[in-house]
């Protein structure tokens, strides 16, 4: 069982940056592709970015590439992701979550664990 723990978000201005966390318990980290989806009020929860377990390889959304970035350390047990040049349209609820393969994936449905969620609103 893995517990995920979201913290960082926030509201911000356009242009603006933050950096979101994600503590995870379990001893087996390394082994977990993560990744960061997020859901905005009224729409459905959709992909944002994911990195594989081991290696580094990694994987964005088009409507954030160029502008987040994940990372994660796996000592720490945590995942990382930078959001840079804000939009208003990036607010939503910002989830993390787990999944029991190193591989990437953009499909919610194949994470097996998430997070709480952090919200992260942004001011035009």
């Amino acid at each position: 069982q893995v517990q995920l723990v979201e913290s960082g978000g926030g509201l911000v201005q356009a242009g603006g940056s933050l950096r979101l966390s994600c503590a995870a318990s379990g001893r087996t980290f390394s082994s977990y592709g993560m990744g960061w989806f997020r859901q905005a009020p009224g729409k459905e929860r959709e992909f944002a970015a994911a990195i594989r377990g081991i290696g580094g390889s990694t994987s964005y959304a088009d409507s954030v590439k160029g502008r987040f970035t994940i990372s994660r350390d796996n000592v720490r047990k945590t995942v990382y992701l930078q959001m840079n040049s804000l939009k208003p349209e990036d607010t939503a609820v910002y989830y993390c979550a787990a999944r029991n393969d190193l591989a990437l994936s953009d499909d919610p449905r194949r994470y097996d664990y998430w997070g709480q969620g952090t919200q992260v609103t942004v001011s035009s």
